[in-house]
């Protein structure tokens, strides 16, 4: 072969592919392992659920996993009729995704392109802003009201012709601000009828009792509600999200659906996971009583970046990046938020109260020897 050449010319017919980068997750273990030379870690990064799936998922995996030389049903049926028994809903108004991060990005897929405007948070889930980008349309980042929170009127006042979509995080990640669905049900109204609003709700269970039944509490043509199994339910590994829409909307988007998107095993173990609710349920009280102490700590410390519904909670501090860095050495994950453009923030994922403990003690260690160099 002669000298390669350049594939850069290969991406002239998508415009876009030279903007784009691909989206960085929490450091795994295994890396920070291998860097640092140590022999355990706790990870602190990814909003996973630190006690794992319900009993019976794992026993649906277990059982399910002699049959994985079939393909699985391609329509995710039994898991679909499930989650539209637990929504009291149709079944045609149900979307399965791998992840609810795919679900987000067909929907996007689906109804925006090269000319068409989409609108979220500049501090929103940065998929909205890489989905955009994939699809070639264009972003619309609409900055916070008070630094943290979406600012739904300045929103609703950046809709355009060109508007065909619109993103809200409720509760948002990174920053752990809610709105309630009298807010969200106003901001609804204000919207034309023909444009979707993606309602994601990734971090529901965690303010199931505050927020009540917002599948049926909110109203509008658009409307899409995304939930997912990954944070609450413990199955993260497995990919599984899914959306309650009008059948319209879910039929349109099903013919950008990847076939077999949701592996067998995924459907098996989501299926259990929903039968279990109580176990799920009991496991977000845990979580929200480790939030907590966690969020009690850091104002102690005056180290808080404010209060968050979601499974973690927000460390501020202008050494950040230092204190990722010991952290990091002491074999602590944390995520750091200076791609969102919060530089001093690092967002702390809620873990078992032991792993809580170590870490406050590491954090408390760390901050006095900051100050003592200082």
């Amino acid at each position: 072969m002669g000298k390669m050449m350049t594939i850069d010319w290969l991406a002239r017919a998508v415009p876009q592919a030279g903007r784009l980068y691909p989206y960085v997750p929490g450091k795994p273990v295994e890396t920070l392992l291998q860097e640092k030379g140590l022999d355990r870690a706790i990870k602190l990064a990814s909003n996973e659920n630190p006690y794992g799936p319900s009993p019976k998922a794992i026993a649906a995996i277990k059982k399910t996993a002699p049959e994985v030389n079939r393909h699985p049903d391609g329509d995710a049926t039994l898991l679909k009729t499930a989650l539209a028994d637990f929504h009291a809903v149709d079944t045609d108004q149900v979307l399965i995704g791998n992840g609810s991060n795919e679900v987000l990005e067909l929907l996007i897929r689906t109804f925006a392109g090269p000319g068409d405007e989409i609108i979220y948070a500049q501090l929103g889930f940065i998929v909205y802003a890489l989905a955009t980008q994939a699809a070639g349309a264009t972003g619309i980042a609409v900055p916070e009201a008070d630094g943290l929170t979406h600012d739904l009127d300045a929103m609703a006042a950046a809709v355009t012709d060109k508007t065909k979509v619109v993103c809200i995080a409720n509760p948002n990640n990174p920053t752990g601000t809610l709105h309630r669905n009298e807010s969200i049900q106003a901001f609804l109204d204000k919207l034309p009828r023909n444009v979707i609003t993606i309602v994601d709700e990734a971090y529901y269970e965690f303010v199931a009792d505050q927020l009540g039944d917002s599948v049926h509490n909110l109203s509008h043509p658009g409307l899409v509600i995304s939930r997912t199994f990954s944070k609450a339910y413990g199955l993260a590994g497995c990919r599984v999200g899914y959306a309650v829409a009008n059948p319209d909307i879910v039929g349109l988007a099903n013919r950008f659906r990847e076939p077999f998107n949701l592996n067998l095993l995924a459907q098996s173990a989501a299926l259990a996971a929903l039968d279990d609710r109580d176990w799920v349920m009991a496991h977000v009280a845990e979580t929200i009583t480790e939030r907590e102490r966690l969020e009690a700590a850091l104002r102690s410390m005056d180290m808080s970046g404010g209060h968050s519904f979601g499974n973690f909670v927000l460390l501020r501090h202008s050494q950040s990046s230092e204190i990722l860095q010991r952290l990091e050495n002491h074999g602590i994950i944390p995520r750091p938020l200076a791609p969102y453009g919060m530089a001093d923030y690092l967002r702390i994922s809620v873990g078992l109260p032991e792993e809580n403990t170590e870490f406050l003690s590491v954090l408390e260690d760390i901050v006095h020897k900051l100050g003592r160099c200082g």
